[in-house]
């Protein structure tokens, strides 16, 4: 499981905001050198808190593999944020890391040399200073010597003279005329479309051949762009246990959306009934409920289960249902996050934490229904968390598909005769996907698909967009740009009797 469905601190844009704090509309980029000038000889004074706790995180994500979705509230609340100036971190925070790699080629061309020449914390200030005066309302000036002043305080004066000149050079443009002038070198269309949406060309060409099995690959830019918003803080109201309330979200009847603040505040007032989750993480989990009646004493398993929000749902319908559920997850810590999550529903939950496929091959023909979200490249969260686009490579997608085909193969193994399991990713790359069920199911002639899409249009309270995969599969996908959710692959298994 990659993470998705965890959405406090989602980087919504907050205010547009001035330095110090008052919103107003951005001046107009002159490109004059006298505004953006910081004093050589002058103390670096400190930086507005927001803009600290951006950097810091930032870093951590460059420095020791942070996830920045993780490590960014906590860091709000240990400076004390109000509202405004949390949501503005957010955004810088958020919107730098999304969009790295193109401002890298932005502050490479400004610079007149790679950014791989220029020192770390120096380079992660520019990132941050570009975002804010490509991207946001904040003054051009407040912008740049904010930025100036961090490199001043982690570098000295000698790097924040040369972080002044370059981003007074940043300054010079719009964001249109630097997108034109990166592109312009580009050597491929892929790499063209790289540069615009800042998305990495392995990326690029592993959704064009997502989107192009449904016959929707003139859908790409969109679904690309879609990558680079943030996504809306989306509920989960347990069933039987919390009544969504509104807005209400247009597919899952679980889901509905964040009345503003902070949603953990909602999440604890309700005692962990009411959850963060993205909606497509609900349809998954509710179409292996909803695709045929729950008779009472079935048993449930949830093979890989952190962080354990769709376990907290199965947790919910097995109560309501009759049936029992069980978890494992690998990982001790995120094993706790499981326990955590199903606290909440009155539902004995064991939690065991082995390695799947071990769990799995030991339990035998012992369930009724399966879930299994296995660990991807999380491609289908890049709205979420903003660094994984840069941190992946295509080198790592054979590595988890051996280990998905595994995990599948024995949970397959787990399921009773005419049990049912749902094989989830959040990601749409098709090695992760439609070529695990083929594989798997090549080697088997006692396992058929049934038709998720009509599954999870069976528990949707709306009709929903999914195409029919040109091969004739039984799956589903869901996508950012089309349904406003993770792009969730589901494929249902049915073991014959």
């Amino acid at each position: 499981m990659s993470g998705q469905g965890r959405q406090h601190g989602d980087g919504r844009r907050g205010p547009k905001r001035r330095a110090d704090g008052q919103g107003a509309p951005r001046r107009q980029n002159t490109g004059g050198a006298t505004q953006h000038s910081a004093s050589r000889n002058a103390r670096p004074r400190d930086v507005q808190p927001a803009r600290r706790v951006a950097y810091d995180v930032i870093r951590a994500v460059s420095t020791s593999d942070a996830y920045a979705n993780l490590l960014l509230p906590g860091a709000i609340r240990d400076a004390g944020l109000n509202a405004a100036d949390a949501a503005l971190a957010t955004e810088l925070t958020y919107g730098t890391l999304r969009r790295l790699g193109t401002y890298d080629a932005i502050i490479a061309a400004a610079a007149g040399r790679e950014v791989a020449g220029i020192d770390a914390p120096v380079l992660d200030a520019l990132r941050l200073g570009a975002h804010q005066i490509l991207a946001t309302r904040v003054a051009t000036h407040a912008a740049v010597n904010e930025s100036v002043n961090l490199v001043a305080l982690e570098s000295g004066r000698g790097a924040s003279g040369f972080a002044n000149a370059v981003l007074r050079k940043v300054a010079a443009r719009t964001q249109e005329e630097w997108l034109d002038a990166v592109t312009a070198a580009a050597r491929s269309d892929d790499e063209r479309l790289g540069l615009r949406y800042a998305h990495p060309v392995w990326i690029i060409r592993a959704l064009r051949r997502a989107l192009a099995a449904e016959g929707r690959e003139d859908e790409l830019e969109e679904l690309l762009a879609a990558d680079n918003v943030a996504p809306e803080v989306t509920l989960v109201a347990l069933p039987g246990l919390a009544e969504p309330r509104e807005p209400r979200r247009p597919y899952a009847p679980t889901a509905f959306g964040s009345e503003g603040g902070d949603p953990g505040a909602t999440v604890a007032a309700n005692k962990g009934r009411v959850r963060v989750q993205d909606e497509g993480s609900q349809l998954v989990a509710l179409a292996l409920v909803g695709v045929r009646p729950v008779a009472a004493g079935e048993r449930w398993l949830d093979l890989c289960a952190g962080p354990g929000g769709k376990t907290a749902l199965l947790a919910a319908e097995a109560l309501r249902g009759g049936a029992t559920l069980d978890a494992n997850e690998v990982a001790p810590a995120r094993a706790g996050l499981v326990r955590k999550a199903v606290a909440a529903v009155p539902l004995r939950v064991e939690v065991a934490e082995e390695d799947g496929r071990v769990l799995a091959a030991e339990r035998p023909a012992a369930y009724d229904r399966i879930l299994l979200d296995a660990p991807c490249t999380g491609l289908g969260a890049l709205r979420r968390r903003p660094e994984a686009r840069w941190r992946k490579t295509a080198a790592d997608v054979p590595e988890l598909a051996a280990l998905q085909e595994e995990l599948l193969s024995a949970a397959l193994g787990a399921l009773k005769p005419g049990g049912i399991l749902a094989y989830v990713t959040c990601s749409p790359h098709l090695a992760e996907t439609a070529a695990v069920v083929q594989t798997v199911l090549r080697d088997r002639d006692d396992v058929h698909e049934l038709d998720a899409r009509e599954a999870l249009g069976a528990v949707s309270q709306q009709p929903i967009d999914l195409p029919e995969p040109s091969n004739g599969s039984g799956h589903a996908q869901l996508w950012p740009h089309r349904h406003g959710t993770d792009a969730m692959f589901l494929s249902l298994l049915v073991k014959d009797a």
